[in-house]
């Protein structure tokens, strides 16, 4: 028989999320004694020690408080499904989910997305999440979140994915740069040139892994983590880049104009996958915005990704 409650597992997820006994109560709208004794009660249930506290309350979960978090955190969310289908019975789609994307992605897709998907589902509310690749795969671990939008690039081990869409990298140049004539530009022509690189990983190792494939080193003069800075750096002639990701207009944030060219050799398209832990099954909450996903990306006019 199964001795705890739903409402002992929110308590506990709750504190491990914030390490804190008195942050949790705050997130939940209840008093600290009652975070207190659901997580003593759910120790004493399962005959483990679930945290390690520290003075004023701080909390970190022991080796079976990790164990128990990931497996809460999927048990609370078919239970929440379950209960928004019930409300929802005849309703359609209702409920929340958290999705990721990385930083250079979002800001070109997913306020179309956003906006396209609660079009469709106006019951659901979907979250986001904008971080570096290393941190959306630390989210997805500890179920931050429910999928994320990554670049198929040094993906570890237990990540199913589905590949949403493909492009290939340009050349970014000076507008009165010698290079901007020609319609197509060499990686050969280009290696003693300064680089200005967006350095941020993967992004990073994909770019310079293009020369390299071509047995090439580029000489790398400045790195940026912005992307709107590596478009400043070479409209004010500080450089060329390769970019995946074109915007709209080719302008930089300062209003100078930027040569935008394809790349001579035959060079590896940047790709983008809908990303999940394989160990957590899906909801039909995430199955739905999976399928979503891969009908909306071939429809919108993918310029590329950094």
């Amino acid at each position: 028989m199964i001795q705890f409650s739903l409402r002992q597992l929110q308590y506990f997820v709750a504190a491990a999320d914030h390490e804190s006994i008195a942050e949790a109560a705050r997130s939940l709208n209840v008093s600290q004694p009652s975070v207190s004794m659901a997580v003593a009660k759910l120790e004493d249930q399962l005959g483990v020690q679930l945290f390690l506290r520290r003075h004023a309350q701080g909390v970190t979960p022991t080796a079976a408080g990790r164990r128990l978090l990931g497996e809460g955190r999927e048990l609370l969310s078919h239970a929440h499904e379950v209960q928004e289908s019930t409300e929802a019975m005849g309703l359609g789609l209702a409920g929340e989910i958290n999705i990721g994307a990385f930083v250079t992605v979002a800001p070109f897709y997913l306020p179309r997305l956003i906006r396209a998907f609660e079009t469709t589902y106006p019951s659901v509310r979907l979250m986001l999440t904008e971080d570096r690749q290393d941190a959306l795969l630390n989210d997805l671990a500890a179920g931050r979140i429910d999928c994320a939008l990554l670049y198929d690039h040094e993906l570890p081990a237990g990540i199913d994915k589905q590949v949403l869409y493909e492009s290939l990298p340009q050349v970014l140049l000076p507008i009165d740069h010698d290079l901007a004539a020609a319609e197509l530009v060499s990686l050969q022509d280009l290696v003693e040139e300064p680089m200005v690189l967006l350095d941020i990983p993967p992004s990073r190792d994909y770019f310079t892994g293009l020369f390299v494939g071509h047995g090439l080193r580029p000489r790398i003069s400045f790195r940026t983590t912005s992307f709107e800075t590596v478009r400043g750096m070479v409209g004010n002639g500080h450089g060329f880049s390769v970019l995946v990701t074109r915007p709209a207009g080719d302008l930089t944030y300062d209003g100078l104009p930027l040569a935008i060219r394809d790349i001579a050799e035959d060079v590896m398209p940047g790709r983008v996958v809908l990303a999940r832990m394989q160990a957590v099954r899906p909801t039909r909450l995430t199955e739905t915005v999976a399928q979503f996903c891969r009908d909306f990306f071939p429809q919108v006019a993918v310029a590329g990704d950094a």
